[in-house]
């Protein structure tokens, strides 16, 4: 098992490289091709010469290297990072203080030995598909850059494509990673909803909000997931569990796995390319059963709703005094959703519990659910519409439509790449979700690496 981040721990670990040298060519290769990409807010370059330097000085002693030592990655600009001011891709938030300590995910990510090079771009607040920043830019698709690279954590997955980084962490709340890691062809991780920490992170929708990594390879995946793992007293969502390492039985877990597809509004609103990308996987995974999630369509409204709230009443008081401050893809929405009756929240969250129990009804039979993580792929920058089943939708808003229903009910995925090379746009990405039941982050990882290994999901760097 092998990947970009385990290939430079490795040469790391043995003084074939050192954590600076490795350091100064990644700082190389964001000079040269972010301002393509535009995934960058901010590169850390003091804070990872201390790091690296840190992880050489260790080995000089003699002393044994954490799993990812030397390996650079970056976050999405809503993670905290110490003496740095977060974000959250607004306008609004660029005059706070810095923060004064690091978010917990990226405090674990150092105890690991990776070395954090920068802050990422994303859609303000998180709301949104698209990563089309009206503050700091566009994040462009490096396999084609006249189109987007999803959001809201765009510039995560852009920097993995584009070969900048081999890991970086982004947040889910209703598809945020998944939607991304399609449209630009890498692995990405969202994992049961408390699984991971969000202490020090930029919230948007607490009901819903998600953190995980990004990478270009499963069991890279695997090694970032295992460092993010652990109980967080200071998050009181965030599940208790001790860490449960993934990766040494990656290879193991893949195997015997009972996979089926995810039909029905799935395949409804999945178009020519997401359903040969299900196809794909489907035939690597030997998954020849076809189910149906009934309260799909009734999840993703519930989503709406939840999000729509929430989101609305934590920006509520901002918008009150800085309305102009506020992107336009998102002010009139959050303005909208701190008006939205404390009656309909309290149904959608009725309707929340009950898609959750028909999904555990699933995976009484099943380890896994294959669904596509995007209905279509990468569309054109500043895209408005585009048509679904004959109908004609709002295209960033529908970019969620199949990852809503998932991260409504808190189930574990993990989006692993495919190449459908259809006759339209056939030279661009579309990724699966894998799709597990609460807590089994390893059978979705595990049905990742078997794509992987049969040659199915890849990641290409442009």
């Amino acid at each position: 098992m092998t990947g970009p981040a385990a290939d430079i721990a490795r040469q790391v670990a043995s003084g074939e490289r050192s954590a600076v040298a490795v350091l100064d060519a990644t700082l190389a290769r964001i000079r040269e091709h972010d301002p393509r990409y535009n995934c960058f807010t901010a590169v850390t370059e003091s804070r990872a010469r201390q790091e690296a330097a840190a992880i050489d000085a260790r080995r000089a002693r003699g002393e044994p290297l954490p799993p990812l030592a030397g390996v650079p990655y970056a976050v999405k600009n809503l993670f905290d990072i110490a003496d740095e001011v977060t974000l959250a891709g607004g306008r609004v938030n660029a005059s706070n203080a810095p923060a004064p300590q690091d978010a917990r995910l990226v405090t674990r990510m150092r105890e690991a030995g990776a070395v954090l090079v920068g802050a990422l771009n994303m859609d303000e607040h998180a709301y949104g598909f698209t990563t089309e920043n009206t503050h700091y830019g566009a994040c462009r698709n490096p396999h084609d850059t006249s189109r987007i690279a999803g959001g809201s954590s765009g510039g995560s997955a852009a920097a993995v494509a584009g070969g900048l980084v081999p890991l970086t962490l982004g947040s889910d709340t209703n598809g945020s990673i998944r939607v991304p890691a399609s449209l630009c062809g890498i692995f990405g991780l969202k994992p049961t909803l408390g699984r991971l920490p969000r202490t020090g992170s930029f919230p948007f929708v607490g009901s819903l909000d998600h953190l995980g990594p990004f990478a270009a390879s499963a069991s890279d995946l695997a090694a970032a997931y295992d460092a993010l793992q652990g109980p967080d007293a200071d998050d009181a969502a965030c599940a208790q569990y001790a860490v449960d390492p993934v990766l040494p039985g990656l290879r193991a877990g893949a195997r015997n796995l009972r996979v089926a597809v995810l039909g029905g509004y799935f395949a409804e609103w999945a178009g020519p390319q997401a359903r040969r990308a299900v196809e794909i996987a489907a035939r690597a995974l030997d998954a020849t059963a076809v189910v149906e999630l009934p309260g799909a369509a009734q999840a993703r409204a519930a989503a709406f709703i939840i999000t729509a709230a929430e989101g609305g009443a934590l920006h509520r008081r901002r918008l009150v005094t800085h309305y102009d401050y506020y992107e336009p893809h998102s002010r009139d929405r959050l303005v909208a959703g701190s008006l939205v009756p404390a009656a309909w929240v309290q149904q959608a969250q009725r309707v929340r519990h009950r898609v959750y129990r028909q999904a555990l009804a699933l995976f009484d039979q099943y380890d896994v659910l294959i669904a596509p993580a995007t209905p279509v792929s990468a569309t054109k920058v500043g895209t408005d519409w585009l048509t679904l089943a004959g109908k004609s939708l709002p295209a960033r808003a529908s970019m969620g439509l199949l990852t809503q229903p998932i991260s409504c009910i808190g189930l574990p995925v993990c989006t692993a790449p495919t190449w459908p090379q259809t006759e339209q746009d056939g030279h661009l990405p579309l990724g699966v979700q894998l799709i597990g039941a609460p807590w089994r982050e390893a059978d979705c990882l595990g049905a990742a690496y078997a794509l992987e290994q049969a040659g199915v999901s890849r990641v290409r760097t442009p």
